[in-house]
């Protein structure tokens, strides 16, 4: 190539370089255009994020409930939205700890890929509000109650005063219904007035009619109970629960101090039965306990197990497996008259603050004969943070550095000779 036609490349290349120079500044300082004036946010608090929270956050996340802080507004959740992508990554939030190979529950509260990822790019983008017309009807929240505006609430008659330290024994309190009529309900809450220092609540019924009936909350005249993580009692539609006329309230109250002296006077709420047609099935619970626990001192991996056997043909609707702070694992199988086998629940990972209530989308049939077999493992070793002494043998006791294995059932009775008869007006029961 010569020179004279290396010198006119070099020359257009040169001036091809400037015009893309000017042509680039002159987009940089342009107006926008009709287009990008029309370009809107990709997800918006509005249109997007409002129903994710609505639908995953917000039961636990109001006023009254143990959740920390609010999410029913967009202002709260753009305050929180840094935590909330932290949760939400980790997969901490929103809670859910069953094993999804094994069962379809009602209350699954685990996000979609969709949900996460709109969630997550909603925060990455700057928590855009975007047009408020396309924010949903906002839920409301009685006061608190999960299970909304209760017909009758019943409080701890004197305020219950808790040391500051030591250990304290589980408490009893007794409370009158002045039922006058059997009542059914169909959901029921526990609620403490000092989620801080209060452990659990149980409550269950006494029938003064039938004293000899010995019941202790481990099924036979179970109401509600609440524990960390836990949720309130809520029945399939034509499910109800009993309570007798005259019936009183048994609550056991168990408190753990905090390092100063607290009080608390927690309440239940009940909320009648107002299907159309009378409840045609009687809710019942069973807790599928093992009292023999007996856990090694360094064991990693201990295994126990308990059964319970149905009597006649039931159809069970919820599960909730109990332990304390070295529980492990937990599995309740379904062992049916024959020989087929099938496990109805799956928790991998046990997580003593969260104690979930888990409600299957349909009540399954168990035919009688079928047992139900639970299989729980304990980690009493250095390797657990939560062990209290991993140098200790550890029994079955109420103290959360002891242990307890229990699988709750609410199930129904599938025979027609089991279905409650016609009741009146519950609310002349108050």
């Amino acid at each position: 190539m010569s020179a004279s036609h290396l010198g006119l490349s070099r020359c257009r290349l040169f001036l091809g370089v400037a015009l893309l120079g000017i042509a680039l500044a002159a987009v940089r300082s342009a107006p926008a255009g009709d287009a990008a004036k029309k370009e809107k946010p990709s997800v918006t608090y509005a249109r997007d994020i409002s129903r994710i929270v609505q639908d995953r956050c917000q039961t636990c996340h109001h006023p009254g409930t143990a959740a920390p802080f609010s999410l029913l507004t967009y202002e709260q959740a753009k305050h929180w939205a840094e935590p909330i992508r932290e949760a939400v990554v980790d997969k901490r939030m929103p809670p859910w700890h069953a094993d999804p190979k094994h069962g379809k529950f009602s209350n699954d509260r685990r996000l979609s890929d969709e949900q996460r990822d709109k969630l997550l790019a909603w925060i990455d983008a700057g928590c855009v509000l975007g047009d408020k017309k396309d924010l949903p009807e906002p839920k409301t929240f009685a006061d608190g109650w999960v299970i909304g505006k209760p017909d009758v609430i019943f409080e701890l008659p004197a305020e219950q005063t808790i040391k500051p330290d030591g250990v304290l024994p589980y408490r009893y309190v007794v409370t009158p219904t002045n039922f006058k009529e059997d009542v059914w309900i169909e959901a029921a809450e526990a609620r403490p007035s000092n989620r801080k220092v209060t452990h659990h609540i149980i409550i269950w019924y006494r029938d003064p009619k039938n004293p000899s009936r010995r019941r202790n909350g481990m099924g036979d005249g179970f109401i509600v109970g609440t524990a960390p993580g836990d949720m309130p009692q809520l029945y399939p539609p034509g499910v109800a629960r009993k309570i007798p006329a005259g019936a009183e309230l048994v609550w056991q109250l168990h408190y753990t101090p905090d390092g100063k002296a607290e009080t608390d006077r927690s309440q239940v709420g009940f909320v009648f039965y107002k299907g159309k047609e009378p409840p045609q099935h009687l809710a019942n619970t069973e807790g599928i306990a093992n009292m023999q626990l007996r856990i090694p001192p360094g064991a990693d991996n201990a295994k126990f197990e308990s059964d319970w056997t149905v009597s006649k043909d039931a159809r069970v609707f919820s599960f909730m497996p109990h332990m304390h702070v070295r529980g492990k694992d937990f599995e309740y199988k379904a062992i049916y008259p024959d020989g087929r086998s099938e496990v109805l629940l799956s928790v991998p990972k046990f997580d003593f603050n969260w104690q979930t209530m888990f409600r299957l989308e349909k009540p399954l049939l168990l035919p009688a004969g079928t047992r139900i077999h639970c299989t729980a493992h304990y980690d009493n070793s250095d390797k657990n943070p939560a062990n209290p002494d991993p140098t200790k043998e550890v029994f079955w006791g109420d103290q959360t550095w002891e242990e307890m294995l229990i699988g709750w059932v609410d199930y129904y009775y599938d025979r027609a000779d089991e279905k409650p008869q016609p009741v009146k007006d519950s609310a002349g029961a108050r």
